[in-house]
């Protein structure tokens, strides 16, 4: 039962070793660095005018089909810095033109019509003065002249249609720019606050990162605290399950034979005293059977000495009677034995020991594994806490060591600043848009005079013309229809020039910034030719990190830059600040460094203390052995044990007795022999059946005591060689197990702060100082440069441009169609 109870405990303590044991390194929760969410949204969708837009941009594309000349500009700007050769400058001049050639034609173009359109209108006004070119007011008749007519009439109205539609998409233009220069100013805003909110959040974020240290700090202090739990209860577990399953049966075969000895030593004390108990038993009542025995004898004897015995028959019983009174005596003598007390003395004192309470103490020392442990590292704690507070005080000093704080506060207020600046300029922007529109408009009001004149005209006539009359007859109506067709000529003729001016300036502006500035900084071709190498200087390989920080030689590109604030990185890593101050390098070394990787290895776990088996208990063993159980004579009381307590049975001599005196004549001679019967019968029952039971006793007594003193060195042997083998096993067998789990633990420690620094980095490039605004500001710069102004420019000369061209058919048009509706000098009658 002790020993079950022993086994409950340890299968108990084990079980608690599973539960303790130690889980996979756990992940620290460092929460989410405090975020700012950014106000400008750098998109724009056109809506409408977008159709308009693509128009322009399939048109330019048509003109210009040529990919974006990179290897032009660059070699252009590298020439320029290096001064530019003779030859290199033809074949620059020869590649730019092939690029250009569809600007050039149609540049040419509009030049030639800017040039010939005045001339045009002058020599044609010369001609009709001189009743030329449809100028003398003499009309013939023809046959098909209202066919001529309507067809005249169907294509002024078709040219006057386009240039409407172009007069209103370059209205339409010209109305975009000035809206979208107004909500330039929320752009302006809202990337200027977000600038702000950047330089505000920064700091608050790089002391989260500096005050999460405390999270990892305290992690590993927790588990510095429990390392007896934590290193000692896995070291244990381990120990149980893998240092082979040796020591779990080495620790069993201990106990088993610990507890067989302490059970052998209490039946070995029982025996003992069953034998000593016994044998005073035996020797008294030998003393009072051997008298008891000798009076019956006596009194028997002087019976048969009556006279009543000398009668014939009854002598010859008698006399067989009187030879069986020597069997009335004691068999075996006990008084010669020796006596068990030393041997009962000596184990007494043994079993003063407590061996179970020995035993019990060596379980406790293996299951106090974690309590040592903790013990033998007690030390390394407060090394610790002290070298992590240093740390922690190094790193809230390595940020404070650059301005980061003042720097943005000073950045804070140049924003401020500028932002004030720029609204100063508000007025002047509103005041040279409002005469940009103004001289747009009146451009378009110059088209629509035009055409003013031609739907007028158009109109007067058509509804004055009446075909019964002659041509010197006509209307008033249809006269002045006429003249008005002629006014929107003579119109045409004086602006289609300035018109055309316009559109060619425009043209040749837009039209370039667009397939040199727009198109590239769409598809960010144009961040190719800044980024590259040597462009600014022939030993400054990057532009970018030269600028920033006068180290041209930094794998830093502005397309990087862009495409790192575009998915919103982090400041640190989009600008590869960690090549000026590696913050992440420095926080690796910091957070753990030589100094805690020292207190770290020193920590050593020995289990040499760990004893099953007190000496004091291994001595309790070997008296045991010695307590003299080997120097009793097991022969002589097995020799007198084996004897019977009497010669003969007393109750077959008493039966026999009996009968013997009934074969006797009735008489007091019968009468006494059947008392001396019956006084045997009671012999034996008072005095014999005790002895008997004493004498099985001290038997088996005496052949348990010879068993043990056979069995007993080889049990002690056995168990102090188990305890030996358990103990050498833990204190070295084990080693590996103790400096395996050590490692793993230490390991665990050190994750936390591996985690601390991976967090770190992740945060400073994915959410410190997110970047964001800069590709924001890049972006609206497109926004407001390209698809505000240059698309609205480009339509703008797009709408215009149709209605130049329109004006050559509506000013022929109009001509023809006029002679039909002005009343003429003179007429034919017919003309055959």
């Amino acid at each position: 039962m002790l020993w079950n109870a022993r086994l409950a405990l340890l299968l108990y303590c084990c079980g608690c070793s599973w539960a303790r044991e130690q889980q996979p390194e756990s992940t620290l929760e460092f929460g989410y660095v405090p975020s700012v969410v950014y106000e400008t949204h750098a998109y724009y969708e056109p809506g409408a005018i977008g159709l308009l837009f693509h128009m322009v941009h399939a048109f330019l594309y048509a003109v210009q089909p040529n990919p974006f000349p990179k290897d032009l500009i660059v070699k252009l700007l590298q020439q320029n810095m290096g001064g530019i050769k003779p030859e290199e400058l033809q074949k620059v001049c020869l590649c730019a033109i092939y690029y250009e050639i569809g600007f050039i034609v149609l540049t040419v173009l509009g030049v030639l019509f800017v040039m010939l359109m005045p001339l045009v209108g002058f020599f044609f006004c010369l001609c009709r003065c001189c009743e030329n070119c449809g100028g003398e007011m003499h009309q013939r008749h023809r046959k098909n002249a209202d066919c001529q007519r309507g067809f005249y009439t169907a294509s002024l109205i078709a040219s006057s249609v386009f240039i409407t539609v172009g007069v209103l998409v370059a209205y339409t233009a010209n109305h975009n720019i000035t809206t979208r220069i107004k909500s330039t100013r929320r752009l302006v805003s809202t990337n200027i606050r977000d600038l702000k909110s950047f330089a505000n959040y920064t700091p608050a974020q790089i002391d989260y990162l500096t005050a999460q240290y405390t999270t990892a700090k305290n992690k590993v202090l927790s588990d510095l605290d429990n390392i007896g739990p934590l290193l000692g209860g896995r070291i244990q577990n381990q120990l149980e399950k893998e240092v082979v399953p040796a020591l779990d049966n080495a620790l069993r075969m201990t106990g088993v034979k610990v507890e067989s000895a302490i059970k052998a030593m209490r039946e070995t004390k029982e025996a003992l005293e069953s034998v000593s108990t016994s044998l005073e038993t035996l020797q008294d009542g030998t003393g009072k059977l051997q008298r008891s025995l000798q009076s019956e004898r006596a009194s028997l004897s002087n019976t048969l000495n009556d006279p009543a015995c000398s009668n014939g028959d009854v002598s010859h019983t008698c006399n067989n009677i009187r030879g069986t009174l020597s069997q009335l005596a004691i068999s075996a003598n006990f008084n010669g034995l020796p006596d068990v007390s030393p041997q009962l003395t000596n184990l007494e004192t043994v079993m003063r020991t407590d061996l179970s309470n020995i035993v019990q103490m060596g379980y406790s020392a293996f299951n106090d594994t974690p309590r040592m442990v903790s013990e033998q590292t007690r030390g390394v704690v407060s090394r610790v806490k002290a070298l992590l507070d240093k740390s922690g005080a190094e790193i809230v000093g390595f940020t404070k060591m650059f301005p980061v704080e003042p720097a943005l506060q000073n950045f804070t207020k140049f924003l401020t600043e500028g932002q004030k600046n720029i609204e100063a300029y508000y007025p002047q922007i509103d005041q040279f848009d409002f005469y940009r529109w103004i001289a747009c408009v009146i451009v378009c009001c110059i088209v629509v005079l035009i055409l003013a004149f031609n739907f007028l005209g158009l109109m007067s006539g058509s509804c004055g013309y009446d075909k019964n009359t002659t041509p010197t007859t006509r209307g008033c109506l249809s006269n002045t229809g006429g003249n008005l067709l002629m006014a929107g000529v003579g119109f045409s003729f004086i602006f289609s020039w300035i018109l055309m001016g316009v559109v060619v300036t425009t043209f040749v502006a837009g039209g370039n910034m667009e397939k040199l500035v727009c198109e590239p900084l769409a598809n960010r071709q144009l961040f190719k030719v800044i980024d590259t190498p040597y462009l600014v200087h022939p030993g400054k390989k990057n532009f970018l990190p030269g600028l920033l920080f006068q180290d041209p030689h930094l794998e830093l590109t502005i397309g990087s830059l862009y495409s790192d604030c575009y998915e919103n990185s982090g400041i640190y890593a989009a600008l590869q600040l960690e090549n000026k101050f590696n913050f992440i390098k420095f926080i690796n070394a910091t957070v753990y460094n030589q100094e805690l990787a020292n207190i770290f290895e020193g920590v050593k776990v020995d289990l040499q203390g760990i004893i099953l088996l007190e000496q004091e208990g291994k001595d309790n063993l070997i008296n045991f052995a010695n307590t003299g159980l080997g120097e009793i004579n097991y022969q002589a009381y097995l020799s007198e044990v084996n004897k019977g307590v009497t010669v003969v049975d007393l109750l077959s001599f008493a039966n026999e007795l009996e009968a013997q005196a009934d074969h006797l004549p009735r008489g007091a001679l019968g009468n006494a022999l059947k008392g001396h019967a019956s006084s045997i019968r009671q012999i034996h029952k008072e005095q014999v059946l005790p002895m008997e039971q004493a004498m099985s006793s001290l038997s088996q007594s005496i052949t348990l005591l010879q068993t043990t003193s056979r069995e007993l060195p080889t049990k002690v042997t056995n168990v102090l060689s188990a305890i030996d083998a358990a103990e050498y096993l833990i204190a070295n067998n084990a080693s590996h197990v103790v400096k395996q789990e050590t490692e793993k633990y230490v390991k665990n420690l050190v994750g936390y702060f591996k985690q601390y620094t991976n967090w770190v980095q992740n945060s400073l490039t994915l959410e410190v100082a997110q970047c964001k605004p800069i590709s924001n500001i890049i972006d609206s710069l497109e926004i407001v440069g390209c698809s505000f102004i240059i698309d609205s420019v480009n339509t703008f000369w797009f709408g215009l441009g149709g209605c130049c061209l329109f004006l050559i058919p509506s000013i022929i048009m109009s001509v023809k169609l006029a002679k039909f509706y002005r009343r003429m000098d003179t007429e034919d009658v017919f003309d055959e």
